[in-house]
């Protein structure tokens, strides 16, 4: 039983006035999609992706596409081998620059890359606490990190003096090796070379060729002031030394502020409670406040009830990027004395008993509010 084949225009999806540009790029976008090693739970993804192949063999192809036009499929229906179709895998090298090194192999896992980037340290993490202090006005920190660093034996090449490098015997110095996975092949970064194309003669003794050793080193920070809490800092080439004088990765210093005993901070504002004393509060006053700066003079106004909110402008913390400081919010906490001895008692309870609804209208306005729950 036959299938009847596709027009190779609907197959990738153009119109037959395309032009090989477009004819290329629609081919790029579906290989990519249909492609076997992309798709390997798709039983039919191997058929599509050979029909794109020869769709894309004939319409790049000025005589088999004028065939094409004027006769159709019957223009080639002697078999594959008389109109000389080519392997859809080998298009596919072709159309993505696998000769070359390019997105054919970064298609298949990235061996592809640059050499120097192949022997690019790694990136280093480091989590940093601080305390709201050093966050605010910022820091000067020295941290030890244990890590890959260049060897002092052979000053990172990873060979040892006198030596010369030859060509890697696995790869021929290409840096890539071929392996083959049923009926194509995939190109993969050597692994006796890593990827370098030559190896050392003699290798360093100390390093055993790798040009790094791993060290404690200390590495200078500088926390900016108004950094914020899980800020991330890049500390350039601190981080793992290349492979034979690879360029180093970089180091993230990942900044965790502590809390704080006092203060809360929400961006650049920062939030305290300030217990002040009942007579302050009912006759008005002036109490002293902790701020980063140091003490600050607030005005308490009579009648001040708890919980109220005072906004100190300028005493939070510097915009890190230098432009505003945020202010200091005081939360004021009225204290009620939790123990009396008889004569204060007594003046208390004269001064309960001159006071009416007039010195409490909040309880008034709440009980009015609630006349219908009691009856």
């Amino acid at each position: 039983m036959t299938t009847k084949k596709r027009d190779y225009y609907e197959v990738l999806g153009v119109g037959r006035n395309a032009t090989g540009e477009e004819v290329k790029r629609a081919y790029r976008k579906l290989a990519v999609k249909f492609h076997p090693d992309k798709n390997p739970e798709d039983p039919q993804a191997e058929d599509k992706f050979k029909e794109l192949g020869e769709a894309y063999d004939v319409l790049m192809d000025g005589d088999k596409r004028a065939a094409y036009d004027r006769f159709g499929h019957a223009a080639f229906a002697q078999g594959a081998a008389a109109r000389g179709f080519h392997d859809p895998f080998d298009i596919f090298r072709e159309v993505f620059g696998g000769a070359g090194g390019g997105i054919f192999e970064t298609f298949f896992g990235g061996a592809g890359m640059r050499c120097e980037d192949r022997q690019r340290g790694s990136d280093l993490r480091y989590d940093m606490q601080i305390s709201l202090e050093e966050a605010a006005f910022g820091t000067d920190k020295e941290i030890e990190v244990r890590k890959l660093d260049v060897c002092d034996k052979c000053a990172g090449s990873g060979a040892e003096a006198g030596s010369r490098t030859i060509t890697c015997p696995a790869c021929s110095g290409r840096g890539q090796v071929i392996s083959s996975r049923g009926f194509f092949q995939v190109s993969q970064t050597c692994p006796r070379c890593r990827g370098a194309g030559e190896m050392i003669e003699k290798p360093c003794r100390q390093c055993h060729g790798e040009g790094r050793l791993e060290k404690l080193s200390r590495i200078k920070l500088k926390i900016p002031a108004g950094i914020q809490d899980g800020s991330r800092l890049r500390s350039s080439r601190n981080g793992e030394a290349g492979i034979r004088g690879g360029q180093h990765g970089d180091l993230y210093v990942v900044v965790h502020v502590r809390e704080h005993k006092i203060f809360q901070r929400e961006a650049d504002d920062l939030y305290c409670e300030v217990p002040i004393p009942f007579s302050v509060a009912a006759l008005g006053g002036e109490i002293e406040v902790p701020t980063l700066q140091g003490k600050a003079q607030l005005k308490v106004p009579a009648g001040t009830q708890s919980g109220q909110m005072f906004r100190l402008r300028g005493k939070g913390i510097l915009n890190v990027n230098g432009r505003e400081r945020g202010d200091l919010l005081a939360r004021l906490i009225v204290e009620v004395p939790s123990r009396l001895n008889p004569e204060q008692r007594r003046k208390l309870e004269e001064f309960a008993a001159l006071c009416g609804e007039e010195n409490t209208p909040m309880r008034k306005s709440f009980f009015d509010r609630a006349k219908e729950f009691f009856g």
